[in-house]
């Protein structure tokens, strides 16, 4: 690819997926056969985590607004892989939650969101082949994460995995994040903004538009989070093989890249609310999949193809609908503010699927989950619906 900056920030975001955010449902298992703590005592953590990350969200945004964002993203890869390597040391459930609460700083400077809003901000309608190329490239985190998670613990044990991924965070990501973001910053455009420019801004927030389309994307948010947390545990508890499991959450990110290439494919053709709406249908759909997965292998297969597929244009479809919807203008401030109720979100998703779960196994948890996706696609047709009238024309989104 010519275009190095994105290439490599395309690679920096596909490893600290992978060592930060991934490691958790990785190594969810063992760290309860190994430290005695419930599953829900243990998603807590995770839920804090990502929850802390959608505080710092907006601040992140006005950051990046500022011309900070290399900056911010590599501190948190270096600061994250530091944590990890305390995690490897963790004897007590309070540590566990310090440890993951420090790591959700560094989960809501260095992830998609953040890099998102700095090339959008950067490169404004050349964004978006930017944003699909980093995340076909960082789709297979998760392919990369699982099985080197599980392949490693039978080697050195899950604190020795912790270290390694902390080791790699530091020397491996953080330079190549800091080059990555620091050269398409500076090529980019509007890297002096005034403060009274990024405070008026802030209006978008009274929106009906902004919060229908916060409230859609964050049950698509909690759907996910619930699922991938919880994916080898649902998978367990119908008789699947830990080797299958494995196989079929490494899986899910091919399937993320498979996804994003057929909305290319299909650009020309089909309309960003038109991948919107796609998008929702087909999650609620693969997780009907998941009910007899134990007795019907093939449903397993659909759902890997249906549920990566589907969450991997979501990934995409957000910045850009984010962006017909609301505006280009300071999208770093709006990008952080949709962000703090994305991943609010995908913050209480882990926990609220170990309380359903102890309340009435996988199979409530699986049914509520149809409902959100329902629920999910309601609400991104009323912020559609309300900037309609706001434009007082006809929106249906751009054509990629």
């Amino acid at each position: 690819m010519k275009d190095r900056p994105i290439l490599l920030l395309a690679i920096a975001q596909t490893l600290i997926w992978a060592c930060l955010y991934y490691s958790f449902p990785a190594l969810l298992l063992h760290w309860e056969a190994s430290l005695g703590w419930s599953r829900s005592d243990l998603t807590a953590a995770i839920a804090l985590a990502v929850f802390i990350s959608a505080f710092v969200s907006p601040i992140g945004g006005r950051l990046i607004d500022a011309g900070k964002g290399p900056q911010m993203m590599t501190a948190s890869a270096i600061f994250g892989g530091l944590l990890m390597i305390l995690l490897s040391r963790v004897e007590m459930l309070w540590q566990f939650y310090l440890l993951w609460g420090l790591i959700g700083v560094c989960l809501g400077g260095g992830l998609y969101e953040p890099c998102f809003a700095l090339i959008t901000r950067a490169r404004g309608e050349q964004a978006k082949r930017s944003i699909i190329f980093v995340t076909l490239v960082a789709g297979f985190a998760g392919t990369i994460s699982f099985p080197a998670a599980h392949s490693l613990t039978e080697m050195f044990g899950w604190r020795g995995v912790n270290l390694l991924f902390g080791l790699v965070s530091i020397f491996v990501i953080a330079p190549i994040m800091w080059v990555g973001a620091h050269e398409v910053e500076q090529t980019g455009r509007g890297k002096h903004v005034s403060a009274t420019h990024v405070v008026a801004s802030r209006s978008f927030l009274g929106s009906p538009v902004f919060w229908f389309l916060a409230i859609a994307f964050s049950l698509a948010a909690v759907l996910h989070g619930v699922t991938i947390h919880h994916f080898l545990p649902i998978l367990d508890e119908r008789g699947i093989q830990d080797e299958v499991a494995i196989m079929a959450i490494s899986f899910i990110g091919p399937m993320q890249v498979t996804g994003r290439l057929a909305m290319m494919a299909t650009e020309r053709h089909v309309s960003n609310h038109g991948i919107a709406i796609s998008c929702f249908v087909l999650m609620g759909i693969s997780i009907l999949t998941l009910f007899s997965a134990g007795t019907t292998p093939a449903l397993l297969i659909a759902f890997v193809i249906l549920f990566g597929g589907s969450y991997g244009m979501v990934s995409i479809v957000r910045p850009v609908i984010a962006r017909d919807l609301l505006g280009e203008a300071q999208f770093g401030a709006k990008s952080g503010a949709l962000a703090m109720v994305y991943l609010a979100g995908s913050a209480s998703a882990p926990f609220l699927g170990s309380l359903v779960w102890s309340r009435g196994g996988y199979d409530l948890v699986l049914p509520l989950l149809v409902i959100l996706a329902i629920c999910g696609l309601a609400s991104y047709l009323g912020a559609n619906h309300f900037a309609k009238i706001q434009s007082g024309e006809p929106r249906s989104g751009n054509n990629f």
